[in-house]
């Protein structure tokens, strides 16, 4: 794990690298990938992209933890928001994230990845509602519930990428939250 806080000029080349994975993951299997396709769509040498990856698997491991890690950490101290703010700031760290969240879904990536994904969701909706309701986490009734409610918003991001971000954040914000409080009415109702 590195300590040292990573400079403007690295993160920016390490976009470029993951971006450049993603992009091409969306042509061919992630085995098919080289080195070299990878520097040359990302306009850096094979040199610098071993001064930060051991090879391609390395890229794709790494990539595929930050989103995760990074994701998780938001939702949870997100859920104190509203829900429209809660999803306003999930769609802007996706929209901001557009080739990790291809490569999530796009269909050459690892269906590894989008289960962990959607896991990962599931999980931190879990405990959200678990807290919101104050029952125990195990609780059956409330996990299928939960189920419900995480597949719901993963399908909704999963048709916006997939269709290239065409709609606008404000459309898949508006469409998510009200289909999320709809659900969470049903949920609270209980």
């Amino acid at each position: 794990m590195e300590t040292k806080k990573l400079d403007r000029r690295t993160l920016k080349t390490r976009k470029a690298i993951a971006d450049a994975l993603a992009e091409l993951l969306m042509e061919k299997e992630l085995r098919k990938v080289t080195v070299q396709e990878i520097a040359d769509k990302s306009d850096v040498n094979r040199v610098t992209f071993y001064n930060h990856f051991l090879d391609v698997y390395d890229l794709y491991d790494k990539m595929e933890r930050a989103v995760l890690t990074e994701m998780g950490l938001l939702m949870l101290e997100l859920k104190d928001l509203k829900i429209e703010e809660f999803y306003a700031q999930l769609v802007k760290y996706i929209d901001g994230n557009k080739a990790v969240f291809r490569l999530i879904f796009c269909p050459n990536s690892s269906a590894a990845l989008r289960s962990k994904f959607t896991k990962l969701i599931e999980g931190v909706f879990h405990q959200i509602l678990s807290e919101d309701k104050n029952v125990e986490l195990k609780d059956v009734h409330l996990s299928y519930q939960n189920c419900y409610r995480a597949h719901g918003f993963i399908s909704v991001i999963e048709k916006w990428v997939n269709e290239g971000f065409k709609e606008s954040d404000r459309f898949i914000i508006d469409t998510i939250s009200e289909l999320d409080l709809n659900t969470q009415d049903l949920i609270m109702y209980e």
